[in-house]
């Protein structure tokens, strides 16, 4: 009996923390047109020229902060207790393959696995819960581009989003509980950051995005497919699961690049903002990710939390990502299934 076939991709890492493979990581990171959408030949002149060339020999030493000696990558590490998680919950019907839409594993060689193992169909979950199309439509758009040369195309779907996924709210919610936000004089919901233009292009009516305050504070037919709309929505889901009134939690966006305007409020700029109010310890949780990685571990824990305390607060304390949690695991089995 033909099995079905899961593949689930993350978003990727350097395959070491050293500069040259951070450099290689990095390159292939950002000449993706749907990560840096301009011009090919204005990104060549500025990924190859400008960022990469600066910005791997820091990153390389911001990846060795988190390398552990004996797992390498968290991300990797997390993403591949996921693929054997699920496969163990999943069980014999099901091959669940694990890939990263940058560098190892790829996902040209993953779906190699399940064309050769003669899946009868493959259901692809790209591992970010809000929709961009800088992360989840340049995976889908891989897959495609790939299975596009198959003499035999089989049955494919794909997971838009789970922004809003019950045991994926409750998995966020449980893991926040524990560090009781009520302790806490602000609590903050982190995202990935985008250009603002990727915000607008989401925008088929030319009409709604970033026309008005508050564009995104309300899931419509409009913003549906809004990555800081969904951002929003898993914010507020999260926040009702915890009883953390409004006024109490901020959500912001992290880890832009460039001079562009980005999605804003900027984490940076709120941390700064609640120091200069006198807050002394926040609570920062990050569902952009379902596994912890460098936006996480390092990002928030160490670099907000030093500039915080340089502003005089004290603490800030990051809500662990899902990991290899069994509710994610369940969550995913529902995706698969769904």
């Amino acid at each position: 009996m033909a099995k079905k076939g899961v593949l689930l991709v993350n978003l990727g890492t350097p395959d070491s923390p050293q500069t040259s493979d951070v450099r290689k990581y990095l390159n292939e990171f950002l000449m993706d047109g749907r990560v840096i959408d301009i011009n090919p030949v204005s990104r060549t002149l500025l990924v190859r020229g400008v960022i990469s060339p600066f910005r791997a020999p820091k990153s390389a030493k911001l990846y060795k902060e988190i390398w552990d000696k004996q797992t390498g990558s968290p991300l990797l590490y997390y993403s591949l207790k996921q693929r054997e998680l699920l496969q163990q919950r999943l069980g014999d019907e099901y091959m669940v393959e694990l890939a990263m839409r940058y560098q190892s594993p790829s996902i040209e060689d993953a779906l190699q696995r399940l064309k050769d193992e003669l899946v009868d169909n493959i259901r692809v979950i790209a591992l970010f819960p809000q929709y961009a199309s800088a992360s989840t439509g340049s995976v889908y758009e891989k897959v495609m581009q790939l299975v596009a040369k198959w003499p035999t195309i089989p049955s494919i779907s794909f997971v838009n989003s789970f922004h809003d996924n019950e045991l994926m709210i409750e998995n966020f919610a449980q893991n926040g509980a524990k560090y009781q936000p009520e302790t806490y004089d602000h609590v903050l919901f982190s995202f990935h950051g985008l250009p603002q233009r990727q915000l607008i292009k989401s925008d088929h009516t030319h009409s709604y995005c970033l026309k008005k305050d508050g564009c995104c504070d309300t899931l419509n037919d409009t913003n549906k497919y809004c990555y800081s709309a969904q951002s929003h929505h898993t914010a507020r889901l999260i926040a009702e699961k915890l009883n953390i009134p409004k006024e109490k939690y901020t959500i912001c966006f992290q880890s832009r690049l460039g001079s562009d305007p980005w999605v804003q409020p900027y984490t940076s700029e709120v941390v700064a903002k609640l120091a200069a109010e006198g807050k002394k310890r926040l609570l920062v949780f990050c569902p952009a990710f379902v596994a912890d990685c460098l936006e996480t571990v390092y990002e928030v824990t160490r670099e907000y939390g030093d500039e915080f305390k340089e502003l005089g607060g004290e603490h800030v304390q990051l809500v662990e990502s899902l990991n290899d949690s069994p509710l994610f695991i369940e969550a995913l089995e529902g995706m698969v299934k769904g």
